[in-house]
């Protein structure tokens, strides 16, 4: 019987699946280490244009926050223009009424009385005089209640004094201003 040798057949064909193998390891551990290096620079990829938004959005806030800061600064000269102009209006609108007041002071006046002072702080006047006597003191009051633009008179202090052998009655009398008389009462009282 002859004798055939398999060994090294055996022996070949497992060095060279063993190589196989090698090969086959080597090209999916190259194959693995590409893949890992394609993902990572697609990562790399995906970060950087993160980065770049996140740059556009800071600038862009920027200048968004500078925009804003104008807007409040012309918000404030605004509201500050506003103010001015609600006080020249208020001062246009109660022009008139400081006329009114003076002529209304002068009429309602009667004969004998004399203001040497006159104060007012809001609505609120105060008139420091001297009279002939309390009975036109009186008369100044009435006619101060029955007036359009004056009310409420109130008599703080009256005293009676001699002085160059005549009786005077000096007074302090408060009363309000009525900034807003009803229009038949003006229509009432204008000549």
């Amino acid at each position: 019987m002859a004798r055939i040798n398999l060994l090294p057949w055996r022996e070949e064909l497992r060095k060279q699946k063993q190589r196989e193998f090698a090969f086959t390891l080597a090209g999916a551990a190259i194959l693995g280490a590409l893949l890992v290096f394609l993902a990572h620079m697609q990562v790399q990829g995906m970060i950087e244009s993160q980065s770049a938004r996140n740059r556009f959005l800071e600038e862009e806030i920027v200048k968004l926050d500078k925009r804003i800061a104008k807007i409040r600064d012309l918000e404030s000269t605004k509201a500050k223009l506003l103010a001015r102009m609600n006080v020249i209006q208020q001062l246009q609108s109660s022009r008139p009424l400081s006329v009114h007041l003076l002529d209304d002071i002068v009429r309602t006046l009667p004969e004998g009385v004399y203001l040497e002072k006159l104060a007012q702080e809001g609505n609120n006047l105060t008139f420091f005089g001297v009279a002939q006597s309390n009975a036109r003191v009186s008369a100044y009051m009435r006619n101060i209640d029955g007036s359009v633009w004056l009310s409420k008179p109130t008599l703080d202090v009256i005293q009676t004094e001699t002085e160059k052998r005549r009786r005077i009655a000096k007074f302090n009398l408060r009363a309000m201003q009525n900034p807003d008389p009803e229009p038949e009462q003006v229509a009432e009282v204008t000549p």
